[in-house]
């Protein structure tokens, strides 16, 4: 399950261009102002639901659709709505819908984005308490994914977001999470970085580390998300470290 969690990175990690990160725990500013989320819905049918790795890399690539949407930037149509919900609280939830219910929510404004068993459908942010009421009706809970056969090793030359191996989480918890990390790359990288990556496709892979590489991780000076507590694990939990080559690079 994934809910009402902002993660954080340390204050040496928050790029120059978000001067008061969104993720950090302690009570900003940020909490004064209107809260709003970011719905993403995971197709989950009965008889072919997606694999769980396969879920949590296509959700992370559908946040990268979205923030990179011409329709987010500048004066396009979603564009006040995604300034709104980066200036308050970084918040994702995720459900899941099936059938009638994925025919709906296809129907409005949004972004699919399709992995190999996957299909992660985003929408532009929505107030907290403003969703509507096709996406409102949805599930969070049976979202607990499987992976059919362990994933391959992760390519070394592509971004990779590391989960910790000592934080269990649902697999709509992993998603947002997930989704978190990929948003914490693309702040972290210069805008020839970002088109490179966008022009690519979003190539990323999800793994949990091992657990000392996961030591190594946290110590590296990478973007880390820290959960906010308010479902399943404890407050400040690291989960995620975004780990895109360009971003040793940037150090």
């Amino acid at each position: 399950m994934s809910s009402h969690d902002a993660p954080s990175t340390p204050d040496t990690d928050t790029p120059a261009a978000v001067p008061e990160s969104p993720f950090v725990p302690r009570r900003t500013a940020r909490d004064t102002a209107p809260q709003f989320v970011l719905p993403l819905v995971v197709r989950v049918e009965r008889a072919a639901p997606p694999a769980r790795t396969d879920a949590l890399e296509t959700a992370a690539r559908a946040v990268l659709r979205m923030l990179s949407d011409e329709r987010s930037q500048g004066d396009g149509v979603w564009a006040q709505a995604v300034r709104d919900w980066e200036d308050a609280r970084i918040r994702k939830v995720v459900r899941r819908a099936r059938g009638a219910e994925w025919r709906r929510a296809e129907a409005l404004p949004g972004i699919t984005v399709n992995g190999k068993s996957a299909e992660v459908r985003v929408f532009p942010p929505v107030p907290l308490d403003g969703w509507p009421k096709d996406l409102a009706r949805l599930q969070v809970s049976g979202t607990d994914l499987d992976d059919p056969e362990a994933p391959a090793d992760a390519d070394a030359t592509a971004p990779v977001l590391w989960l910790n191996p000592g934080v269990e989480m649902s697999a709509g918890k992993e998603m947002a999470q997930a989704g978190h990390g990929a948003q914490l790359a693309w702040w972290g990288l210069p805008d020839e970085e970002r088109t490179a990556w966008l022009d690519a496709g979003f190539p990323l892979s999800v793994r949990t580390a091992d657990p000392g590489h996961w030591d190594e991780l946290t110590g590296s000076g990478l973007p880390v998300v820290r959960d906010a507590g308010f479902t399943e694990i404890a407050p400040g939990s690291c989960t995620v470290v975004a780990d895109h080559p360009a971003l040793h690079r940037n150090r």
